[in-house]
């Protein structure tokens, strides 16, 4: 008897694998000897047991219907107490259970990297959007400031014929002279194309490049540019990117006298 229950037929038939035919047998000597049906209902329980310990997530659905399905075969309520002298069945059942457990756990993981990855993306994304706005905010705060000084004298320039709907605003500080401009008035250099701002002696007429603005300085909207000592005028033309050694005087955009 010992060697029947050692041979692993018990713990195909709980899990359903025999034939019919060897069902009938594994019945007919479970009648017989109780030390068969003893068996029997050690291996469920400890399938149960461990089925509900390694992956109760997984096998919830599947859980309950053994359940039920061998309370409905012994007529009473099967117990989840772990039972001593089961170990035996250990290996074999885990085996089973583990690796569906590990497959749940294998999706769930990638699933969670998947999260974590999206979740990463959106975080970074959020956070260049939250600094470049705080950059922006600084940028107006600082223009704005440069506005309100009543130390800093606005010299208008209005569009030419280049571009007539162009203008700006140069700021000169009269205790400093640091000149500031506002050049959220011009329109887009195009590729290739950059704004330089020139300090203009009238007689005779001398222009002197006091910066080049960039793309990237032209969405900031305020620059601040190089301090030159008897200026009567501001001019803006477009250049070359990095900026001409004389003005392109056919591509003047905006004009002021101070």
């Amino acid at each position: 008897m010992e060697e029947y229950i050692a041979s692993g037929t018990l713990e195909f038939y709980v899990y359903g694998l025999l034939s019919e035919q060897e069902n009938i047998e594994v019945n007919e000597m479970a009648k017989k000897h109780k030390e068969v049906a003893s068996e029997i209902l050690a291996i469920e329980k400890a399938v149960i047991n461990l089925s509900y310990a390694v992956s109760p997530h997984l096998s919830a659905e599947n859980f309950e219907k053994i359940r039920q399905k061998l309370i409905e075969k012994h007529n009473g309520v099967v117990q989840l107490e772990p039972k001593r002298g089961t170990s035996q069945y250990i290996g074999w059942a885990a085996a089973v259970v583990f690796m569906l457990g590990f497959a749940y756990q294998y999706v769930k993981h990638n699933e969670a990297a998947e999260q974590v990855k999206g979740t990463t993306a959106q975080r970074s994304k959020f956070e260049a959007m939250l600094a470049d706005a705080q950059k922006r905010n600084t940028e107006h705060e600082n223009a704005l400031a440069i506005v309100r000084d009543t130390l800093n004298t606005p010299v208008k320039l209005a569009g030419q014929a280049a571009a007539p709907q162009a203008y700006a605003t140069v700021y000169v500080n009269k205790v400093s002279k640091d000149v500031y401009v506002d050049v959220s008035g011009l329109p887009k250099a195009p590729e290739g194309k950059a704004y330089q701002v020139w300090a203009l002696k009238l007689d005779p007429f001398t222009p002197t490049s006091i910066g080049v603005i960039d793309d990237q300085t032209l969405r900031s909207g305020m620059f601040k540019l190089d301090s030159n000592a008897g200026v009567q005028a501001f001019g803006i033309t477009l250049e070359p990117a990095g900026g001409s050694k004389a003005p392109t005087l056919d591509q003047l955009y905006t004009l002021g006298k101070v």
